[in-house]
């Protein structure tokens, strides 16, 4: 079996810690085994390398993500890249297709999507790892996680089955499928012992790779990418699953829950505060989220939530936190903050002016023994100031240490990397007509090859 995780997110529902560039599977505000903060995905695949799935897996996922994939994953973790964001019928059709064409695996194998950011336990896992035998004893084309409710929720999608079948592992026949009905409509469904939709399934490649062949579709991972903002922007639900003549749902009765809201976010961070402040004793259920340098203090307020960081500041009763994509869904900024592979690096100050000119000034750190790639810039030119740690730079000729104190100056058109010795900070004020990520030309991340360019 090879397992697809589906990385998307648009990183609204948890603004202001997510961004467009950081969507809340990239968040480390849940508690690791050894006392440190972690993040969903990096949660999620050490279940998988504790369960002996991690070797088989492939994480699908938007070109803006790879480098923090890149930085909270470090390793040879295999990842299928969407060259856009469309919707989960692409996204899974990609990597079908690069299964097929690029990882060279047998059509006859066994594949499960499931999200990159369930919160669950490993009992989960061994129930995913069912639905290849499923598949067989039933003869389905889909075999699919349902999830026993809870409670009446009005935010996920149902299953309604039909009886259950006999076997070493058990499964129903699915009759229909519900979207996120009313409180009483769950009920009824909760009645008919329907299961929720957690958006985990398994089929065969070869009955993907013959649906898109059906569809007129390319199944060579290179033309499927040529092609890929044709495709329609469409879930995998109501494109394939909704329309196949045979499918099953195989019950998971364990814990499981979707960590898309403040809300439900912060009934698993242990600690009301996280980072810088303070909460009154009076305050009741409130939790303070704050990834600033300055102190934030909480006063009076129950059932609150308090998070800021570097792309705004929120403050929100727990139970209004659902209704937050929404809110926000008219501001258009830049990400302010954002992961990269060699560390992260914080926006401090942006000015436009009338002249066209543009400066941005950001907090960059290098973590110790990793490096920037070797690039240049054709609309800006650079000024660092070295704050603290040590390093090297190689700037179009050569290279040079560099520690706490210096400053560099890079003009428009200059090669240039950075390494980190130690752990390394710098601020870097860049000035010109354009100072977007856009304008970076890299020619290599390892930091070897710097000197066969000079």
């Amino acid at each position: 079996m090879k397992i697809i995780l589906l990385s998307g997110g648009s990183g609204k529902r948890l603004w202001p810690l997510s961004n467009e560039l950081r969507s809340k599977q990239f968040l480390k505000v849940l508690p690791g085994d050894k006392g440190q903060s972690e993040s969903m995905v990096q949660r999620v695949w050490k279940q998988l390398q504790k369960t002996n799935l991690a070797d088989s897996s492939f994480i699908a996922a938007g070109i803006s993500q790879i480098e923090i994939i890149r930085n909270q994953l470090p390793g040879r973790v295999p990842i299928i890249v969407e060259p856009q964001r469309r919707d989960t019928f692409p996204a899974i059709a990609l990597a079908a297709v690069y299964l097929y064409s690029i990882a060279n695996v047998d059509l006859k194998e066994t594949i499960t999507v499931l999200p990159v950011d369930p919160f669950v336990e490993e009992p989960f896992f061994q129930t995913l790892s069912s639905l290849d035998r499923v598949l067989a004893d039933s003869g389905a084309d889909i075999a699919l996680m349902g999830v026993k409710p809870t409670y009446p929720s009005e935010k996920y999608g149902y299953i309604l089955p039909e009886r259950a079948k006999a076997g070493p592992v058990a499964f129903h026949k699915v009759k229909s499928f519900k979207e996120k009905p009313s409180e009483e409509q769950a009920l009824e469904y909760m009645e008919q012992s329907a299961y929720w939709n957690c958006g985990v399934f398994s089929f065969k490649l070869d009955y993907l790779i013959q649906l898109l062949i059906d569809k007129g579709l390319p199944i060579q991972y290179e033309e499927m990418s040529k092609q890929y903002s044709r495709l329609s922007k469409i879930s995998f639900d109501y494109e394939v699953i909704e329309q196949a003549q045979r499918v099953v749902v195989v019950p998971y009765e364990g814990s499981w829950k979707d960590l898309g809201t403040w809300n439900t976010l912060t009934e698993e961070i242990p600690s009301p505060i996280n980072g810088k402040g303070m909460i009154s004793d009076d305050c009741q259920n409130t939790h303070l989220i704050n990834e600033l340098d300055i102190p934030v203090a909480v006063l009076g307020l129950s059932n609150v939530v308090v998070a800021t960081g570097a792309d705004g500041i929120l403050v929100t009763e727990k139970s209004s936190s659902p209704r937050l994509k929404e809110f926000i869904s008219h501001i258009e900024q830049r990400p302010m903050y954002e992961e990269r592979r060699w560390g992260w690096y914080r926006v401090l100050d942006l000015q436009k002016h009338k002249n066209g000119q543009e400066v941005l000034t950001k907090r960059i750190r290098i973590d110790a023994g990793k490096n920037s790639s070797y690039h240049y810039h054709l609309h800006r030119e650079e000024y660092w100031t070295i704050t603290s740690g040590t390093g090297e730079v190689c700037i179009q000729d050569k290279v040079q240490p560099v520690k706490a104190g210096d400053v560099l100056k890079i003009p428009a058109g200059t090669l240039h990397g950075i390494r980190a010795l130690e752990d390394l900070e710098f601020i870097e004020v860049q000035s010109g007509t354009e100072v977007s990520e856009e304008d970076t030309i890299r020619l290599t991340f390892q930091w070897e090859e710097m000197t066969q360019f000079v």
